[in-house]
């Protein structure tokens, strides 16, 4: 079969529907139905009315007609020679003070004795008398001379109990509709004020809800979402949003995988407090102030953070966090600096030599090549006997590099590090991003301690490594710290510099360690009088397992 095509013009109808806006399509739809239910209340109202009606119609003319029947005098005035002469005033008597269109009173036969219309006495009663003449007094909708009409019939008994006569009684169709007519104006003032009532509670809805959906239709909305799904999975940066009371709305792919969530476990609905971050981390999203690439760690990772309020019409809806991870580009960044401080080292080292070879050319000038020869000798065994023991005792080519690099840049500060006599760690079992993480923010912090205080500047470095894995101590000659901050240098955003900037060292000592299930300690250096740090990191085949990929890589 053929589907039928829809008109043109419904079509054109329909495409129009969709593209209003949802709050205008829910109060059309809403004004339909309530039509819709109105129009149906009305018609099973009135039909209601109307089976009420002739309920009541049959009710009516049945007793009416018992009535009649069983009146005194009846029997006889039908046993009587002339019935009609008696009966007819009786009967139009009745029509007139009841509602009934119609008294027929008959002969068993069914001859009519009186009628409305007179010329219709004598003839033969037109409707069904069987169940009456039984002794059934019943009721109809017949047709008669008077046209449609619901009849009752009840029989005559004489005193001996036998069937003189029937009683009609009826009320026409028409006047039955007249009666339920009669409704109908409340019924329909009841179904305005229903509509009414509808209509005014669907506006107030359609305004909320436009005002819910900026006034937006279905189409826009599918086309908005799916534009938004798609940025969101397609986003390199994590992005979270939060509501007012600091509760996550929305957090995509790249968000849990750089906060360490469950990909399964819908975040929506969880607090900050809830989300297991850093304390500093937690801080800044649950104070919702504004921030610009601020460096917070979540877990192994460092993000760059940045925060912002989402306003609309002066309404403070929540903030927007976007997040960059830049865990990989710090581990780079600290060999930068590791392979910056060593060049840095070979150009003073060179720019030294050249000083050295100028006063060695001098002495041959003056005709005084032995002291030319101990004096180069001297000064070039001094810094072949530093590298040469960094290379023998560090196994790690980058770390030796390290600790020549920071040696190098402490001296241009007036700070003297040096190497423990203990240091030996020919097989380091830790990667070598988390030990140069550790150990050159460790040298860093206390070379900015031990410079901030009088002389001497000195800072001591021993590294060692063993069986039950390596151990790193860095000493100073500064201020120490106090017992009441032992716990807070580690934690992101401790400082005591007044400069922007500081505050993430220590706290990548302390996850570099902890990745690695090491411990740190805390204590005062008996010989330098400054604060002395010690980092324990276990052996574990995981490690080693890291040591072998990072050397691979070189």
């Amino acid at each position: 079969m053929r589907e039928t095509v829809p008109p043109r013009l419904v079509r054109r109808l329909l495409r129009r529907t969709s593209r209003l806006s949802i709050s205008k399509q829910v109060l059309f739809m809403q004004l339909a139905m309530a039509v819709l239910l109105t129009t149906a209340g009305i018609t099973i109202a009135i039909q209601q009315a109307r089976n009420t009606d002739f309920d009541h119609a049959r009710a009516e003319t049945l007793a009416l007609a018992e009535t009649v029947a069983a009146a005194p005098g009846t029997a006889a005035a039908v046993r009587s020679g002339d019935p009609t002469t008696d009966l007819q005033p009786i009967a139009s008597s009745i029509e007139k003070s009841t509602s009934v269109d119609f008294i027929v009173i008959m002969s068993p036969a069914g001859i009519r004795y009186t009628h409305p219309n007179p010329d219709e006495i004598g003839k033969h009663y037109i409707g069904d008398t069987a169940p009456a003449l039984a002794g059934h007094p019943f009721s109809e909708v017949y047709t008669g001379t008077l046209g449609p009409s619901v009849r009752s019939v009840a029989p005559i008994y004489a005193a001996n109990g036998r069937i003189v006569g029937l009683v009609s009684v009826g009320i026409t169709l028409e006047r039955v509709s007249t009666i339920a007519g009669r409704q109908l104006p409340l019924i329909l003032a009841i179904a305005l004020g229903v509509v009414a009532l509808i209509g005014l509670g669907s506006w107030a809805l359609s305004r909320r809800l436009s005002k819910q959906t900026l006034g937006l239709g279905p189409q826009e909305i599918t086309r908005l979402y799916e534009h938004h799904d798609a940025v969101l999975h397609a986003m390199h940066e994590g992005l979270v949003v939060l509501d007012r009371r600091r509760r996550v709305l929305l957090m995509n792919d790249e968000a849990l995988r750089l906060l360490d969530l469950d990909p399964a476990e819908d975040p929506g609905g969880r607090t900050v407090a809830g989300l297991g971050l850093d304390p500093a981390f937690a801080e800044l999203l649950g104070s919702g102030r504004d921030a610009h690439d601020e460096t917070h760690l979540a877990g192994a990772r460092v993000l760059a953070v940045n925060q912002s309020r989402a306003m609309r019409d002066g309404r403070d809806l929540g903030t927007v966090v976007t997040l960059r991870d830049h865990t990989e580009l710090r581990a780079l960044a600290g060999e930068l600096d590791s392979a910056r401080a060593f060049a840095d080292a070979l150009s003073a080292s060179a720019h030294e030599a050249a000083n050295r070879l100028h006063t060695v050319v001098t002495l041959i000038e003056l005709d005084r090549p032995q002291d030319a020869v101990r004096f180069a000798t001297t000064e070039l065994a001094a810094s072949q006997g530093l590298i040469d023991r960094l290379l023998g005792a560090v196994g790690d080519e980058a770390v030796a590099a390290l600790l020549l690099g920071k040696i190098s840049q402490a001296a241009e500060r007036g700070v003297e590090i040096a190497i423990g006599e203990d240091t030996a760690a020919p097989d380091l079992a830790v990667p070598n991003r988390d030990l140069i993480t550790i150990l050159g923010n460790l040298i860093d912090n206390a070379v900015d301690a031990a410079a901030a205080t009088e002389v001497p500047h000195r800072v001591s470095v021993s590294l060692c490594s063993g069986a039950e894995g390596v151990r790193i101590r860095v000493a100073d000659t500064g201020a120490g710290i106090a017992p009441e901050h032992a716990d807070e240098i580690f934690t992101r955003g401790w400082t005591t510099k007044q400069e922007a900037g500081h505050g993430i060292g220590l706290a990548l000592v302390r996850h570099s360690v902890g990745r690695n299930d090491g411990t740190i300690a805390i204590a005062v250096d008996p010989v330098l009088g400054g604060a002395a740090i010690t980092v324990s990191l276990p052996t574990s085949a995981g490690a080693r397992v890291g040591l072998l990929e990072d050397r691979a890589e070189v």
